[in-house]
C-alpha cells in the first residue's frame, strides 16, 4: 500500500479535500492562482492516480490543447470595450483579438482546467461502490438510499450493452440502412421501444434480487468491504485546505 497511491485513500477525503479549492478558484480573476491550483491538481493526478498510457497522453496533450482553444475562444468573446486600453493583436473580419482579452481568456481557461483537474483527483481514483460505502459509513447515509442510487447508476452500462445488442439485431435484419437526419431519427425511434422493454425487465430482475436478499428489512446491514477513514486521509484533507488558505488569503 503506497502512501502516494490515491486509490488507497478514502473517497470522502478526495471529495472534501479539493472542494474548497474548486469553490475558491472559480471566483478568481488572476492568472497565478488558477495556475498554481491546476499545477497541484495535475501533479496529484500524475503521481497519485497512476494513469495509463492513453490517459497520460490525454492529460499531457489534451489539457494544453484545450487550454489554448479556450484562451482564444474566450478572448474573442470578450467585450472589446472592456479591454480597449490593451493592444490589438489581429483582426479577422468582424472579430478582434486584444491582448487584454487574450489574458482574460487565459484566466478563464485556467480556472476551468483547474476545476476539471481537481475533479479528476477523485474521479480517476475512486469507484462507485467505494464512494457509496464511505458515505454510508462516515456520513451515515442510509444504506437504502446509497445502494439504491448505486443500483440505478449501474443501469447506464446495462443500457449501453442493450443498445449494442439492438443495433446488431437491426443490422442483421437490414433495418439500419439510410443516411441523413431523417434516417437517423427512424433508427433511434426503432431503438426506443426494445430499449425501454429491456430496461423494464432489468429493473424487475434487480428488484426481485434485492427483495430476495431482504434489502431494506433492517435499519443497518453488515459490509463485506469496509472503507476506513485513516489518519493519512485527514492529513490529506488538511494539507489541501492549508494550501487553499495559503493561496487565497
Amino acid at each position: 500500500m503506497s502512501l502516494f497511491d490515491l486509490r488507497t485513500y478514502n473517497p470522502l477525503a478526495k471529495l472534501f479535500g479539493p472542494l474548497p479549492l474548486m469553490i475558491l478558484v472559480i471566483g478568481t480573476r488572476d492568472l497565478r492562482t488558477p495556475a498554481l491550483v491546476g499545477g497541484l491538481a495535475l501533479a496529484l493526478v500524475l503521481v497519485g492516480a497512476r494513469p495509463t498510457g492513453r490517459t497520460l497522453a490525454a492529460l499531457l496533450l489534451g489539457v494544453p490543447a484545450a487550454l489554448a482553444v479556450m484562451t482564444v475562444s474566450f478572448g474573442v468573446w470578450t467585450d472589446p470595450a472592456k479591454v480597449a486600453d490593451s493592444r490589438l493583436l489581429f483582426t479577422v473580419g468582424p472579430l478582434e483579438l486584444w491582448s487584454g482579452a487574450l489574458e482574460t481568456g487565459l484566466a478563464t481557461g485556467l480556472r476551468l482546467v483547474a476545476v476539471v483537474l481537481l475533479a479528476l483527483v477523485g474521479g480517476l481514483t475512486t469507484t462507485g461502490p467505494e464512494l457509496v460505502r464511505s458515505m454510508i459509513r462516515q456520513l451515515r447515509v442510509p444504506y437504502r438510499v446509497g445502494y439504491s442510487a448505486l443500483a440505478a447508476f449501474r443501469f447506464v452500462p446495462r443500457f449501453g450493452h442493450e443498445l449494442d445488442v439492438i443495433r446488431s439485431a437491426h443490422r442483421v435484419r437490414g433495418l439500419a440502412g439510410g443516411r441523413g437526419p431523417i434516417a437517423a431519427l427512424r433508427r433511434y425511434g426503432g431503438y426506443a421501444v426494445p430499449l425501454l422493454a429491456g430496461g423494464i425487465r432489468h429493473a424487475e430482475r434487480v428488484s426481485l434480487a434485492m427483495e430476495s436478499r431482504a434489502f431494506g428489512a433492517f435499519p443497518t446491514r453488515t459490509e463485506r468491504y469496509v472503507v476506513p477513514f485513516r489518519i493519512r486521509d485527514a492529513i490529506f484533507v488538511l494539507a489541501l485546505w492549508a494550501f487553499a488558505f495559503g493561496v487565497f488569503r
